[in-house]
């Protein structure tokens, strides 16, 4: 049975765009991954959620990928179109200014994530920040748990192991001890005979 076509427009439901967002990032990253590698492709994605969440990845780097993409772009347009130097400054400035407005806006991000910065945030924008923080406590908490459950498993194999080595050294040493008795006795009998 085929999925139905349905119709590309802004979903209104809330839970129901942040579950078809969840999954579509998903696809999207996982088509960008087989392309890279079945096309031997550089690959870069970055997406912007409707809460300002970042996600990315590149085959390479992000960095590396920006820096190949900014090369194209330059070869792209002195090819195609030759730019004077007022037009070159002028796209330098855009980018420049672009780039600021980047950061400004990743670090403020970043600095809400680190509760500083919320007095200009609505009820609503703190709550949909209170949501991401709980996800990635969520997440590092189940990273942790792993983590611990994994050094758990070493250490009871180590413990299994210590156990087996002490069991075959105690053998060794119940072995040795019989035949220190052995001989003890074969001596003692040897000696008798000769009294």
């Amino acid at each position: 049975m085929s999925r139905g076509k349905i119709e590309i427009k802004k979903i209104e439901n809330l839970n129901s765009r942040q579950v078809t967002f969840s999954k579509r990032r998903n696809g999207l990253l996982k088509k960008a991954k087989e392309l890279s590698i079945l096309c031997d492709a550089e690959v870069g994605v970055i997406i912007f959620s409707s809460t300002g969440k970042v996600y990315q990845w590149s085959s390479t780097s992000m960095e590396h990928t920006f820096s190949r993409y900014n090369k194209g772009m330059e070869e792209y347009h002195s090819q195609e179109h030759p730019l004077d130097e007022q037009q070159v400054e002028s796209l330098q400035g855009i980018e420049v200014n672009t780039m600021k407005q980047e950061y400004l806006r990743l670090h403020t991000a970043y600095m809400r994530l680190n509760g500083k910065e919320l007095d200009d945030l609505s009820f609503k924008e703190l709550k949909q920040l209170e949501n991401q923080l709980n996800e990635g406590i969520a997440s590092v908490e189940q990273q942790k748990e792993q983590i611990l459950m994994e050094q758990l498993k070493r250490s009871r194999l180590q413990e299994q192991k210590s156990i087996m080595e002490n069991e075959d050294l105690r053998k060794q040493v119940e072995e040795l001890r019989q035949k220190k008795e052995l001989e003890y006795t074969r001596i003692e009998s040897i000696a008798r005979k000769k009294t």
